[in-house]
Parts: structure tokens; sequence; C-alpha cells
């Protein structure tokens, strides 16, 4: 039974998601967090993962540890994000189990959705049709850790729980030039082009494609809010076979629209120049998140709020978000 006492591990604490998942459970009064850099356990690895959880001995765990990238990155690295990822949610899932974890929480993606899904995009769109061919890899993995927990749920009893959160963005982001998700990627380039006095920044796409982008703190409020969920709350609204949950914002808005939004923040007045030649991924990716919403939860961080905010951080954190 979770309680806040229990000894709970956070894979992936030094990364957007996993910080601002332990900042949360810190301000919850959370008082026995694990975190393990990657210099002092290897995911990857089924003999250190296992050797830490038997040293460690959590109670609870929550995976927010994955290879995460942009277009470019999933189009450019497909071997290394379809590995790494199954081997992360492998190992820490199946030594969950063999540990006697009766509680976990594990964070997926939006881009498990066929890449022309029913909008909004409900639960029940899983595996019903093909998947967006720049970062199929990256999704089966996602696809494999729900079925993970599922099979543990269904086979042995666990409590095993999955979250697919929309695109999301905020303070720790990562904002490399050509491996970063689109509001790092963007933020970055508008900022660099404002400080060059340029005239144009280039945009990859068309500018048409339909984004829906979440907050990470509203992520992490929402992941300890479905962690403190009883687990008949949950189960009344899942299933064995369909144990996962989305998590988002419930609107979206064009990559033209978000530029435009970014260059507002940044106070780039030049043009903004659409390149045609680089893909624009999925057309449009917006989650119905009617299932949390009966819930209890709800998003909090407008995107005008969450875009300054993330803004702001890059301009405190110029050296550490380079990258």
């Amino acid at each position: 039974m979770l309680t806040k006492s229990s000894r709970i591990f956070i894979a992936g604490h030094q990364g957007m998601v996993g910080s601002a998942i332990q900042r949360a459970l810190n301000s919850r009064g959370y008082e026995r967090l694990i975190v393990a850099g990657r210099d002092e356990v290897d995911l990857t690895s089924q003999s250190a993962t296992a050797e830490f959880f038997a040293a460690s001995q959590p109670e609870v765990v929550i995976i927010a540890a994955a290879k995460v990238g942009g277009i470019h990155a999933n189009d450019t690295y497909p071997a290394e994000f379809i590995y790494e990822n199954l081997m992360i949610e492998c190992n820490c899932i199946h030594q969950a189990h063999l540990s006697d974890v009766e509680q976990l929480v594990f964070l997926g993606s939006s881009c498990i959705y066929p890449r022309l899904a029913d909008q909004p995009m409900t639960e029940n769109a899983l595996l019903a049709g093909p998947l967006e061919p720049t970062n199929e890899p990256y999704a089966i993995a996602k696809i494999a850790g729900i079925k993970l927990c599922e099979s543990y749920n269904r086979q042995h009893g666990r409590d095993y729980r999955s979250l697919m959160p929309t695109n999301l963005y905020g303070p720790g982001d990562n904002f490399h030039p050509s491996n970063s998700h689109v509001i790092p990627g963007l933020m970055r380039r508008i900022h660099e082009a404002n400080e060059a006095h340029a005239e144009q920044v280039p945009v990859w796409g068309t500018g048409r494609a339909r984004r829906e982008f979440l907050h990470v703190d509203d992520l992490a409020a929402a992941t300890a809010f479905v962690l403190e969920l009883p687990r008949g709350d949950y189960l009344a609204h899942t299933s064995a076979q369909q144990s996962h949950i989305n998590v988002g914002c419930g609107e979206d808005v064009s990559i033209g629209e978000l530029a435009q939004a970014i260059c507002d923040v940044v106070g780039f007045q030049g043009e903004l120049q659409y390149d045609h030649s680089k893909p624009d991924g999925t057309p449009r990716k917006l989650l119905d998140t009617s299932l949390i919403n009966a819930l209890g939860w709800r998003p909090e961080i407008g995107l005008a709020e969450g875009l300054a905010g993330t803004y702001e951080w890059f301009l405190h954190n110029r050296e550490l978000a380079r990258g």
C-alpha cells in the first residue's frame, strides 16, 4: 500500500520528466525517493538493474527513463530508439516483478497511436492501424511497455499502470539543435536568430501539422495523481487488456501557430521560413483525455504561460541547455 514513507524508485530522475516527478513527489511529502544516475546504474543492462533493485529494495517504481528525441533523432537513430527503450522497460518491469513490487507506473507516449487515428485519439485506438514511419521504432518500444504491464497484471496480479502523455515541454528540456523535440528546437533556433538580428528563421515542414502540448509539471502532477488512485478506481476505468490512460490538455495548435507563439515569447519579429523538404510527421496528434478527466485530473498550465517559463529557464541555463 502506497504511503508517504514508501520507497519509490524514479527511473530517469535526471531527465526533464523524471526531475519534474521528483519535484512533484517531494512537494507532496514523499520521504523516501530512490534515485540513481546513469553512472550509478545502467538500466539497459539486466544484471546491473537486478543488482540495483536488490540493493535499493524499492516498493514502488516509476519508469520515466527513456531515450527520446524529435523527428530527426527518431529517423536517424531508429536502432538506438527501439533497443534502448525496450531494454530499459523490460529490465525495470521484470525486476520490479521479481522484487515483489506491487505498484508501478510506466510512462509512454502519444506516438503509440496510428498515424491516421481518428481525432482526438482514445485509448481504444492502440494497434488499430499503421504507425507514423518516422518514429515507429520508438512507438513499438512504448507499446511493448504497455503490454508488459498488462501481462504482469494479468498473469501475476500486479498493479502496473501506464500513462500516455502528449508532447511534453518545460524546464530541463533538451535544446539540441537537431535532436530535440519541436518546442525546444524552435525556441533555440528563434532565440539564436533574434540574437543574430536575422530577418528569417527556418521551420521544418509546412507548419500545418497540428500538435498538442503539455507542460512537464502537469504530467508530473498527473503521475502523482494516478499513483495515488486507489486500485479499484483505476481498474474501474481500465482493464487487464487496456491498462493505459492518456494524459494531455485536450487542445492542439498548428506548428505555424506554435512557432509564432515562441516568436512572441522571444521577441523575434522576423519571418518564419517553412522548409517543405522536411517531414511534417503525423498530420495531427490530439489525445482524448476524457478518461483521466473523469477520474478527477486536469492540467493547470496554459501554453502561453508554459512557453514563457520554459524560455526563462533556457535563458538561465544556457550552457546546460545547448546540447
